[in-house]
């Protein structure tokens, strides 16, 4: 490597930005007649693109408190959060003043029990309820779409060992 290459490269780090923390909320719900289960979406409100409720750390409040707040501020919904990480992903995202910074986002489960009529975004979003294959296919970022399908393994898991066991009949 020349000394020039190796100027610009530490003159590159010297001006990085560390990631931004972000939380979020992978929002999900278990039908009862069905027991399918189905995953949120949401719109973001300046692209478009499909995501998850996400915020930044607020003072006072955990990771994963955050991730509650978001879900109930950006899509009404409100549940069982749980305070283990899922995942984690990291995303570009453009600030106000133009300026583009990586976001690090840490992946909270939240177990939907009910969702409110009014709510601080209310009619800024889309919303959707998918399965986790086709949230896996809207998002854009791969770390993402790779929690969805650990999420829905891990699901599946969970849901066949509450299924009371058949019994073979004589």
């Amino acid at each position: 490597m020349t000394l020039l290459t190796r100027l610009a490269s530490d003159v590159q780090l010297m001006f990085r930005r560390p990631p931004r923390q972000q939380y979020a909320a992978l929002c999900y719900r278990v039908k009862k007649k069905t027991g399918g289960l189905e995953v949120l979406l949401l719109t973001s409100r300046d692209t478009g693109r499909w995501v998850i409720p996400k915020g930044w750390p607020m003072d006072g409040r955990s990771a994963y408190e955050v991730a509650a707040r978001e879900a109930f501020e950006e899509a009404g919904v409100r549940g069982i959060v749980e305070n283990e990480i899922l995942g984690t992903y990291s995303y570009p995202k453009v600030l106000r003043n133009g300026l583009s910074v990586t976001c690090k986002v840490q992946v909270y489960a939240l177990e939907v029990a009910n969702i409110a009529k009014n709510f601080k975004e209310k009619g800024e979003r889309k919303t959707e309820w998918i399965s986790c294959d086709e949230a896996a296919t809207r998002v854009h970022e791969p770390e993402l779409r790779e929690i969805f399908l650990l999420f829905k393994r891990r699901m599946a898991e969970q849901l066949a060992a509450r299924m009371p066991k058949q019994i073979p009949a004589e």
